[in-house]
């Protein structure tokens, strides 16, 4: 069941990063009260990571007990282990080196250089393998039912490695899948699929900049998700939209309420 979609619009990029980031901080430590745990599905980019840089420097981020946290992606870049152009290689110099981790807890996908060396199907499958190991009984299927799953959102409403048009983001069966020839450097690549994201509980989206402008506007305007992979990504009690005014400037604006200060 989808659920409509919410939208917070900020100033601007970097107060949206601040906000962001405090309420991720809340999530984490009401799912740990209530849990014992959390789990979050990191994204990359340029929001994620400043997303990441702000919660590095929250006040509040010491309220989260970072041994209680489980890390997984949203996709990666099939690129050498340390490549610096690899989601895990940014999130770790943006955050997780500067906070005490349990490394067991901390789901990076696998490098072109690993145990599946070239074949990026295989690292797939074997993500796919690491998430359902981690799905309880109390699951909806073959993952984990995340807290909060953020997803950045391309320029052609890309989300993940989701792109328009191309087979993953078709997939209804498995969790996670490999890309071949994504329209954006690497071509290779792995990636949730749309039933694995919507398995989370709250699905945000983060989009900042005017050029994610007529994204933005065409996801929530009723486009269909395998023209636009950013309309299919919803979570399973909420999906809220994180913008700035300029990533919100084409919205009608009966979408969203006032600016935040």
């Amino acid at each position: 069941m989808s659920t409509a979609p919410q939208l917070v619009v900020h100033r601007d990029k970097e107060l949206m990063a601040q906000a962001a980031a405090a309420r991720l901080i809340t999530k984490i430590v009401d799912a740990q009260a209530s849990r014992g745990s959390a789990s979050v599905v990191l994204t990359g980019g340029r929001n994620g990571n400043g997303l990441l840089a702000a919660l590095a420097s929250a006040p509040a981020r010491d309220a989260v007990d970072w041994g209680r946290l489980d890390l997984w992606w949203g996709d990666e870049r099939f690129l050498p282990e340390g490549d610096p152009e690899r989601n895990v290689t940014q999130a770790r110099r943006a955050l997780l080196d500067s906070v005490p981790l349990d490394p067991e807890r901390v789901h990076a996908m696998p490098a072109s250089d690993g145990p599946y060396g070239s074949d990026v199907d295989a690292a797939a499958a074997a993500y796919a393998d690491e998430l359902a190991a981690s799905a309880g009984p109390e699951n909806h299927g073959p993952v984990p039912t995340f807290d909060v799953l953020m997803l950045g959102v391309g320029p052609d409403t890309h989300v993940a490695s989701l792109f328009p048009e191309l087979p993953a983001v078709r997939e209804t069966e498995r969790t996670v899948v490999g890309v071949h020839g994504a329209p954006k450097p690497p071509p290779t690549r792995v990636t949730l699929t749309l039933p694995a994201i919507r398995a989370a509980r709250e699905v945000w989206l983060l989009a900042a900049g005017e050029d994610k402008a007529e994204a933005a506007a065409i996801a929530l305007s009723g486009a269909g998700e395998i023209q636009a992979p950013a309309a299919g990504a919803y979570g399973r009690a909420r999906t809220l939209w994180l913008l700035d005014a300029a990533a919100a400037s084409q919205l009608p604006r009966s979408l969203y309420p006032p600016a935040s200060p």
